[in-house]
């Protein structure tokens, strides 16, 4: 019997231990499953919940800003971290929609934000040292352009899947279209599908049609393959994706097949891509002022940048072109524009508006902008010294020294004028002016109480803003300071250095009846959400008197019509303006203007050289204010006055003055009574023949044809001494020297 159980035993005992030990072992095996599963499920809601939906990146949420010229509607350039203007999902076309979301992601509407195969392809593809590979899924791409940076790790996708899931949960399906394609780059610097419009095809993204709607969702994929401006190899390529995309819109049944073949047939037709550079020739000038000004207004560089603002400003495309057209018709030849520098500005009188420029050489090359940088202005101050002293009693008949030299009261380096010419020791304001002397305008100034002083103050007054920006009377200006501008004898001979834009606008408030406007270049700002956050208010200040800026202005119109500044006669209607030359250290003449107006416009011209103070007297062929300066100022006037109406200047107000002892009017003398022998009788005859009466025109007066219609006293009339040969103090008059009167001044003049 023990021999049977021990046969027996092994039969019976050892399949009851494996059973036990296999239920054992799947008993592990299901709660380390289920345990396992837990975990994997704790773990998930875990990550899912502590996952936050960080901020945006800032470069995404910005939109372009827009700048416009005057009118707001010609575009000038833009401000930008990205070339981007979000629109709402409605200005969207369905097709285009339809287009992307066949082109990226057909169950985009159907799936929950995730495609797990993708995810773990691209992560196997990655760890394994292969191409890289991106998401496949719209909401994952949105979600990694907005919230993540570019790098390729398993960390990052894994943050990418649960980010996507949450973004699914929270917004619509819409919206996270609308962000997308409101975010995707599209190639030639265009983020979002309306500057992506614009960049393919010059239009608004709700006016593509079905072609152009499947080009833009055919190049997000790979923009810089796809981009037909690239080659012919790149538009082959893109038509095969176009067409790839044309035959999926028709397998979601979003079109219809016959329409997706007759569409996939050809590619639309793309406009000629703009190479010019968005700051090249003067637009970066104009935008690196705008800037500076929306600074000043209290703007940030972030809502410049990003902020989606859109700027109107002063600036017309006639003044520019005008100010450009007339600086390259009058350059001489030889003299480019990285050595010889030429600045304009025009300024409109009444409202302060800069209306045209021109800073120099192409931004691209040299950023100084020389119609704000300017230079010494020479004899264009000596406006404000005529405009001081008819304030302080004195007229245009009151007389002063134009002998040369002037030997200042105190010592000091004696005042010359040009060419050391001598105008006699009483020459009447008027004629000072006309001729730019001066010695007469140093005699002036000191002839007036604390007469440096009041011509400064005239100066800023009208325009000039004072050396020190930040001074209790400063002027807005640009600049918004006048280095060198100091109450001196000679400060309106004008070694202060003065932008063009402010000498325009100065000369504007003499143009305007004697009423400052404060100078602007920005009209308007209004916010991506169309909310105005800036409207210029145009600020008039009455500085000098009607009376007194008649007169004055009646001293420049001479300049044009006989003095200095003839060369302006060109312009064909009434004009006014003053030339000048300035010195730098070493006594050579480094600066030359001409600064005029009418009543419509007043604009400001300067040449100079290499920094601004470099020699132009023996380097240019001509370097007086009437020559080049004058020149380039007609002709910039002749395009800016086409087509307005010729206006003519308020008459002179002819003010009589105060009694100034030794500086008394001038007075001209009666006429010799007439000799026997010069009897008219014998030629009485002869005035009413008809063949005599050509005599009485034959000397011809040009001026009258282009100057304004009040007469024209050259000489010899109330507010001028008898007639002579005297030429400009530094213009385009006679520049030899000629005899002159000899009359002692009296010694109170420099008291």
């Amino acid at each position: 019997m023990s021999g049977k159980r021990r046969a027996d035993g092994p039969a019976t005992t050892q399949p009851e231990g494996g059973r036990r030990w296999l239920r054992r072992a799947v008993k592990v095996v299901v709660v380390a499953g289920v345990v396992g599963a837990l975990v994997m499920v704790g773990g998930f809601v875990f990550l899912y919940q502590t996952t936050e939906i960080p901020d945006p990146n800032a470069e995404f949420q910005t939109e372009t800003t827009y700048v416009y010229y005057d009118g707001g509607k010609d575009e000038l350039g833009r401000f930008a971290s990205q070339n981007r203007e979000s629109i709402p999902l409605g200005e969207m076309p369905q097709e285009l929609r339809d287009a992307v979301v066949a082109a990226e992601n057909r169950s985009f509407w159907t799936d929950n934000g995730l495609d797990p195969k993708g995810i773990l392809r691209a992560a196997f593809s990655n760890a394994q040292g292969n191409s890289m590979q991106g998401a496949s899924t719209i909401t994952q791409q949105y979600v990694k352009i907005l919230y993540l940076n570019q790098e390729r790790r398993l960390k990052r996708k894994i943050k990418e899947a649960f980010l996507a899931l949450k973004i699914h949960r929270q917004r619509s399906k819409s919206q996270i279209l609308e962000g997308y394609l409101n975010t995707i780059y599209f190639g030639r610097s265009a983020y979002g599908v309306q500057a992506a419009a614009k960049a393919y095809f010059n239009k608004n993204a709700k006016d593509l049609n079905l072609r152009e709607s499947a080009v833009i969702a055919s190049v997000l994929n790979n923009p810089s393959r796809f981009d037909p401006a690239n080659g012919k190899e790149n538009k082959q390529a893109l038509k095969g994706r176009f067409q790839t995309v044309l035959k999926g819109m028709a397998t979601m049944g979003t079109i219809e097949a016959e329409d997706a073949d007759k569409a996939a047939r050809k590619l639309p037709k793309f406009p000629e891509v703009a190479q010019q550079s968005a700051y090249g020739g003067q637009k970066g000038h104009m935008l690196t002022m705008v800037r500076k000004e929306l600074l000043r207004l209290g703007f940030t560089e972030q809502e410049i940048e990003g902020g989606g603002l859109r700027v109107t400003t002063t600036f017309r495309p006639k003044a520019m072109e005008a100010a450009r057209t007339g600086v390259a018709e009058q350059r001489p030849d030889g003299f480019g524009p990285a050595n010889l520098h030429v600045g304009v500005a025009s300024v409109e009188p009444g409202t302060g508006a800069v209306r045209g420029f021109f800073g120099g050489q192409d931004y691209l090359e040299s950023q100084l902008n020389w119609a704000v940088e300017g230079g010494q202005a020479g004899s264009t101050l000596k406006a404000f010294a005529v405009a001081a002293a008819l304030k302080d009693g004195f007229s245009l008949k009151h007389t002063f020294d134009g002998n040369s030299p002037y030997e200042l009261p105190g010592g000091g380096r004696p005042v010359g004028n040009q060419g050391n010419r001598s105008y006699g020791s009483k020459v009447p304001l008027l004629k000072a002016t006309q001729d730019s002397i001066n010695t007469a305008f140093v005699d002036l100034t000191l002839a007036m109480d604390n007469g440096p002083q009041q011509v400064l103050d005239t100066m800023v007054d009208m325009g000039i803003p004072p050396e020190k920006k930040g001074d209790r009377k400063a002027r807005p200006g640009y600049p918004a300071a006048t280095p060198g501008l100091q109450p001196t004898a000679g400060v309106s001979l004008g070694s202060a250095t003065v932008s063009p834009i402010n000498l325009a606008n100065a000369y504007a408030t003499i143009a305007n009846e004697g009423v400052y406007s404060e100078p602007y270049v920005i009209e308007k700002v209004v916010d991506r959400f169309g909310e105005t956050k800036y409207n210029h208010k145009v600020k008039n200040d009455r500085v000098i008197d009607a009376d007194v800026a008649a007169d004055t202005s009646y001293a420049l119109q001479q300049v044009v019509r006989s003095g200095s500044g003839r060369t302006a006669q060109g312009l064909g209607r009434p004009a006014a303006g003053k030339t000048g030359t300035a010195t730098n250290g070493r006594g050579e003449v480094s600066s030359s203007w001409f600064v005029g107006y009418t009543p419509q416009m007043s604009t400001a011209v300067m040449y100079v050289r290499g920094v601004g103070n470099e020699q132009l007297q023996g380097w240019l062929p001509e370097y007086f204010g009437g020559s080049y300066p004058a020149r380039t100022w007609t002709a910039v006037m002749q395009r800016l006055m086409e087509g307005l109406e010729v206006e003519s200047f308020p008459p002179p107000a002819n003010l009589k003055g105060e009694d100034k002892s030794g500086y008394d009017p001038y007075t001209p003398p009666p006429p010799p009574p007439p000799k026997p022998s010069k009897t008219k009788e014998p030629e009485k005859p002869k005035e009413t023949k008809e063949p005599e009466k050509p005599k009485k025109t034959k000397t011809p007066e040009p001026p009258k044809t282009t100057a304004p219609p009040e007469p024209e006293p050259t000489c010899g009339e109330p507010f001028l001494p008898p007639c002579d040969d005297g030429g400009g103090g530094n213009g385009g008059g006679n520049q030899s020297p000629s005899p002159s009167p000899t009359e002692p001044r009296p010694t109170t003049t420099a008291s």
